[in-house]
């Protein structure tokens, strides 16, 4: 298997960042820490001579580990990778205007002035996630919780009469497909076929959970609105900043969408620490096609990462690992 050469491209990273460090920062580059998670960008923070940080999204082929798939530059599809710097833009601006905490932007550079990469300086947000800060300390994240619950409100309020990904809706595009819910029906099927493809156990099931998904999808009812949604909101894509404010990260899947996909991506990632976040009136028959649809993606996304170079391999193929048996779970 061919790894992605570090050696031969730091160089080269560490020039088109030196570049924006001065250009965002005003000083000398005097350190960069490649920080850990990115699995489709580069993610860096810079530390210039006067002490000065920032962090750099860097999107590249480089840093993209994921391996190549028909389909990955359809914007029209909403589930299609998040990537590139015009979608964090337009995220960026939807969830500031609604009041969500995000980083600010330091510099942005689409015309190769400082490499041939995009690239976006941002905020270094100071603290630890909430991940980190729910394992440290699950009581001093209480009320951190309850703000991140008042930005889904504010999200959940947000309304637009079609889905997608943020940067296609705002700019009057259309997606694919016809609902949220045959939308994420194809998906999971498509999952589907890919986790059997590489696991003999979901190979076995897959008749009984491809009827279940059909059973499930055939129970939703059409809706019309559709609210902001993050897409991927673990307590890992949450900072908390010196005044214990959430800051959300990793904005480039957020969409207009059904808001029961947020939730119960929430639900999965947030085990006991979900409640203070619950949203009332959430559709019971999405909660329950999202929720088998979203244990598929979560076995056969890792699997298809362990295709490629992806580094930290043991928790990628657990993450693999647990998703699977809840799937199977669901159709025992």
């Amino acid at each position: 298997m061919e790894t992605k050469g570090w050696l031969v491209e730091t160089a080269a990273v560490r020039a088109q960042l030196s570049g924006a460090a001065r250009a965002a920062l005003g000083g000398r580059l005097a350190a960069v820490q490649r920080l850990a998670g990115g699995s489709k960008k580069g993610v860096y923070r810079l530390v210039t001579d006067d002490g000065a940080t920032a962090v750099a999204y860097r999107w590249d082929d480089s840093e993209n580990y994921w391996p190549a798939a028909e389909g990955d530059d359809d914007l029209a599809d909403p589930f299609s990778p998040g990537l590139g710097l015009d979608l964090f833009e337009a995220a960026h601006a939807r969830l500031a205007g609604l009041g969500v905490r995000v980083p600010a932007i330091r510099l942005v550079d689409r015309e190769g002035a400082y490499g041939p990469a995009d690239l976006a300086v941002v905020e270094d947000v100071p603290g630890e996630s909430l991940a980190s800060l729910l394992a440290r300390d699950p009581l001093a994240a209480t009320p951190v919780l309850a703000r991140l619950g008042e930005a889904l409100e504010a999200m959940r309020g947000h309304r637009a009469p079609a889905y997608g990904k943020v940067a296609v809706v705002d700019a009057g595009g259309a997606s694919r497909g016809s609902s949220c819910e045959g939308v994420v029906l194809e998906r999971a099927l498509r999952d589907l076929a890919e986790a059997a493809a590489r696991d003999s156990r979901m190979a076995g099931a897959r008749e009984r959970l491809e009827e279940r998904l059909r059973a499930l999808a055939g129970a939703v009812r059409p809706r019309a609105e559709y609210a902001v949604v993050h897409g991927e909101l673990g307590p890992d894509h949450v900072l908390v900043d010196a005044g214990g404010q959430p800051v959300v990260i990793d904005l480039e899947g957020s969409m207009y969408f059904d808001v029961e996909w947020e939730h119960v991506f929430l639900r999965i990632r947030l085990h006991e620490a979900y409640p203070p976040l619950e949203a009332p009136g959430l559709d019971e028959d999405r909660l329950a096609l999202y929720l088998l649809a979203q244990r598929l993606s979560l076995t056969a996304g890792p699997l298809r990462l362990l295709d490629g170079d992806f580094p930290d391999r043991a928790a990628m193929a657990g993450i693999a690992e647990y998703n699977l048996k809840r799937a199977l779970e669901l159709v025992r």
